[in-house]
């Protein structure tokens, strides 16, 4: 304690080096910061997005869906299949289809989602949820857009069997407005359920992009009972899916978190060593004069490296709010890339976080030292006295 009392003062003594130390320290604590955060939030952001929609099972046609463009057959019975295996609960079975709308400026691109099953994949935020035939949600981005409320007329022309096709004009009425999981920024959403859609399809398919399936006990044997019941199709978990994505799409976030995390302890490194040297040289014969006085080697040690602690300490504190307001605006830049959902992050928070935050910079504060402190740990007591009344 006595120590860091008496760096505080030597700090306090010179405003202008401490406050650039604790500014500097604060700017690549921030960045630190957020490339941590970055490191593992969109899988943190995905995979609570998927358990909030409370499905454990994907079941979908083989093969890449993106790439082929194919959708499940049969999905009527499919559904009653998978209905009487007893390790399921819930089943949901989703097709999605392109269509537009006449919107304030013109035609207006959205999504037209029908559901066929015992539960929905949204959150009604107002209204209720579709009863009958020609009745939808549309999420907020559609309904801000539209100026749409419970109650209101939405005209749609689906784009059915291709996307170049553009189908009659079908007119729906909205009774609710609901939050989608997996909305895509910029991309409006409608829910109805499947004869809705099939209506305004002018044809009924039966088929299904997704199938969402809640298994009622351990999902990998659940998992594996539903693929030996349908080996024609794709079944995966949750953590299958999310393993996919750390090793394709989120890989190239966590090596540039890595190795920006590098280079923002690096330049705190660099940047600390640099103003504890020159404050230990610019206060050579203090020291000296110190240790004649009879304070130890190890003592003279311990306040320099106290005022490492105290530099890094400070900046760390003003880092963490700093980085949060840096991580809400990168954030928002992120999300206009394509095909990201609105309700994803890319700087999430987690405690692990925090903890791996204050150990890099405090073993940054502690690196930074080890020079200034051989420095003073080294220092010739007599010929920097002599040097000093000399000067």
């Amino acid at each position: 304690m006595i120590a860091l009392r008496f760096a505080w003062r030597s700090l306090v003594r010179q405003p202008a080096r401490a406050l650039l130390g604790v500014l500097g320290v604060a700017a690549v604590g921030a960045l630190l910061f957020d490339m941590l955060m970055l490191s593992d939030g969109l899988v943190v952001s995905m995979r609570d997005m998927l358990e909030r929609t409370g499905f454990d099972i994907r079941i979908t046609a083989s093969g890449d869906l993106r790439r082929a463009g194919d959708r499940m057959h049969d999905t009527d019975a499919t559904l009653a299949a998978l209905r009487r295996l007893p390790q399921l609960g819930t089943v949901l079975a989703i097709r999605f289809v392109e269509a537009e709308t006449d919107g304030p400026a013109g035609p207006m691109a959205m999504t037209l989602e029908g559901v066929q099953g015992d539960a929905r994949p949204w959150t009604v935020l107002a209204g209720r949820d579709p009863a009958g035939d020609g009745e939808v949600v549309v999420s907020r981005a559609l309904a801000d857009a539209l100026r749409l409320e419970p109650g209101g007329a939405l005209t749609v022309r689906a784009r059915c069997a291709a996307s170049n096709q553009v189908l009659p004009p079908a007119r729906l009425r909205v009774v609710g407005i609901a939050e989608f999981p997996f909305e895509l920024v910029g991309d409006p959403t409608a829910g109805a359920a499947m004869p809705t859609l099939d209506a305004a399809c002018a044809s009924r398919t039966d088929e299904a992009d997704i199938i969402l399936a809640s298994a009622l006990g351990e999902v990998d044997a659940t998992a594996a009972a539903v693929r030996a019941a349908q080996p024609r199709l794709n079944v995966a978990t949750n953590e299958q899916v999310l393993g996919r994505l750390q090793r394709n799409g989120f890989t190239y976030f966590r090596q540039i978190s890595a190795v920006l995390s590098a280079v923002t302890v690096g330049f705190a490194l660099l940047l600390i060593t640099v103003l504890l040297t020159v404050s230990v040289n610019q206060r050579l014969g203090e020291i000296a004069a110190l240790r004649a006085l009879g304070f130890s080697r190890r003592r003279v040690v311990a306040d320099v490296l106290c005022e490492s602690i105290l530099i890094v300490g400070l900046g760390g504190l003003v880092s963490l709010p700093l980085g949060a307001a840096l991580a809400r605006g990168l954030d928002g830049i992120l999300k206009t890339m394509p095909g990201i959902p609105g309700q994803m992050n890319f700087f999430v928070l987690e405690p692990a976080t925090l903890g791996l935050h204050a150990g890099l910079l405090a073993l940054t504060a502690l690196a930074a030292a080890l020079y200034p402190m051989q420095v003073v740990a080294r220092l010739p007591i007599a010929a920097t006295l002599r040097a000093e009344v000399l000067s």
